[in-house]
């Protein structure tokens, strides 16, 4: 399952050609896509037009949607947060822990744009979507 993270839908909800939005148009309706409700609520708040905020809506809640947060991966998030900041790495937002937290305890990849992504890749083994073609 791919899990696609706020930084590319707003994106992609903005009319952005990234190669992150490439590959979510190209993943749309091809492969099982899914989002968390964390993510849900970041992307659902930015939107201005109650139009766009029901469209949105609409293709959102046609996708799978994880609760991301329970008791045990509040530990785990809150373990890894630690772990990056013994490397000496801060993760600026702890929505973003969370949802690499998320997707590593479940073994989902995860497709976003992000850098504060790159050293749950890099050292606690987060898998990441490729965007070549």
């Amino acid at each position: 399952m791919i899990i696609v993270d706020t930084s590319v839908w707003i994106d992609y909800f903005n009319g952005r050609k990234t190669p992150e939005t490439n590959k979510l148009d190209r993943l749309l309706g091809v492969e099982p896509l899914a989002i968390g409700d964390l993510i849900l609520t970041e992307v659902l708040q930015g939107f201005r037009s109650d139009a766009d905020y029901q469209t949105a809506k609409e293709l959102l809640t046609s996708l799978t949607i994880f609760e991301m947060l329970g008791i045990n991966l509040a530990f785990k998030s809150a373990d890894n947060y630690r772990s990056l900041r013994k490397y000496g790495i801060t993760i600026r937002k702890t929505a973003d822990v969370i949802i690499a937290t998320f997707c590593i305890e479940n073994q989902n990849s995860l497709l976003f744009s992000d850098k504060d992504f790159l050293p749950f890749v890099q050292h606690l083994g987060l898998f990441t979507v490729s965007t070549k073609i």
